[in-house]
């Protein structure tokens, strides 16, 4: 057990790699945290660390990880890089002594995962997953109306996901354009968040059945899918998925899409504008007033309020949401629902193994291709 995991203190010095598109993010959470200080900002770019560091004010921005962890002493190190770095990155950080959280896709693949969790247990450190959408205001809401009891027992959930980013020539282009070469997208991306936060909402998954489309020709991976899943106890869930349509919102990647969350008392409904609504069994649906978190940040603030759950789990030694050790489930399933799609079969998660050579490749082709022809984009 590292001493952080015991101290009275929670961990004030964050040194921050990676100044990409999400960067941004997990900086402004920071940002938002009394006592806390990000001491260093790395990335090959220095161009783009330094853009970033002036946005935030930030004192030191390095290209060499090794010399920033030795030049700032940092508490913890905030992970925000493509998965072919965490290796190098979090070694590193482990050699240290440090703790870390890390963004998903965490490692690039089911085994690499798995030796990094190996790795933080032998150095005896925590290591935390940056899987924010759980920390989303109207889903962490959801889970505690389901703890009241409001929803009685559950039986049900279906999420719609139309964030409309994902049409024409362009997709992805402007935000993150490495979308479009991936040869695994939708649910390495995307339906990732969604198995940790059914798991959150609803218990442990116990098999699914998937099948995945390409819808936009002009990238390599999935970006449409349907995926059904039946949890422990009894209840079933379905994610329909796809990047191209949006939903009816202001801003269609406020929330993704939306929600229905079903139990034997009524539904809980989510909407695009982030709002919740109650329909009692036989009553007349109305809206459950919440705080909704903010409308300009990412998930209503999902990064902020994830790095203060973990600063807090620490310093009052609660448990950890999102370790390293229970996030492997999420991708033992990750990889069952590409199993599925391959197999055309339902399958049992605790009855299956991950075949390493299936890890790169992307879904089978003739089932993407089967609508493409009828495709239309936009200008």
């Amino acid at each position: 057990m590292s001493q952080l995991a015991t101290s009275p203190h929670p961990p004030r010095r964050v040194a921050v790699v990676g100044a990409g598109f999400f960067s941004q993010f997990h900086l402004e959470g920071w940002a938002q945290l009394d006592g806390v200080q990000v001491v260093g900002l790395c990335d090959p770019d220095a161009n783009k660390a330094a853009q970033l560091a002036k946005r935030f004010a930030l004192a030191q921005t390095f290209t060499d990880l090794a010399q920033m962890l030795d030049a700032t002493q940092p508490d913890l190190v905030d992970v925000v890089t493509p998965p072919p770095s965490h290796a190098t990155v979090l070694a590193t950080a482990f050699e240290r002594g440090l703790p870390a959280i890390c963004q998903k896709p965490f490692g690039v693949d089911y085994a690499q995962a798995q030796a990094l969790t190996d790795q933080a247990r032998q150095a005896g450190v925590p290591l935390v997953i940056h899987e924010n959408f759980r920390f989303m205001p109207w889903f962490r809401e959801a889970r505690r109306l389901i703890d009241l009891g409001q929803l009685g027992a559950l039986h049900g959930i279906s999420f719609r996901l139309r964030p409309g980013d994902g049409q024409g020539p362009r997709a992805y282009l402007d935000r993150q354009p490495y979308f479009q070469t991936m040869p695994r997208l939708l649910v390495v991306e995307t339906a990732i968040h969604f198995i940790d936060t059914f798991r959150f909402l609803m218990g442990e998954v116990q098999a699914v059945y998937a099948r995945l489309r390409q819808l936009n020709p002009v990238i390599q991976g999935e970006d449409a899918a349907l995926i059904t899943f039946e949890f422990a106890s009894g209840a079933a869930g379905l994610l329909d998925a796809n990047r191209l349509n949006d939903h009816v919102a202001d801003n269609p990647r406020r929330t993704m899409g939306e929600m229905w969350l079903e139990g034997a008392h009524g539904v809980l409904r989510l909407d695009g504008a982030a709002r919740l609504w109650w329909k009692p069994h036989h009553g007349p649906e109305t809206e459950h007033v919440y705080e909704r978190g903010s409308s300009v940040s990412f998930g209503g603030g999902a990064c902020g309020l994830l790095q203060r759950h973990v600063l807090q789990s620490w310093l009052h030694g609660t448990p950890t949401e999102n370790t390293a050790g229970d996030y492997l489930r999420n991708l033992l399933i990750q990889e069952a629902v590409y199993a599925s799609h391959a197999s055309g079969q339902r399958i049992a998660i605790d009855d299956f193994t991950p075949d390493p050579s299936q890890f790169h490749r992307s879904p089978t082709p003739s089932a993407f291709h089967a609508t493409s022809s009828h495709h239309q984009e936009t200008p």
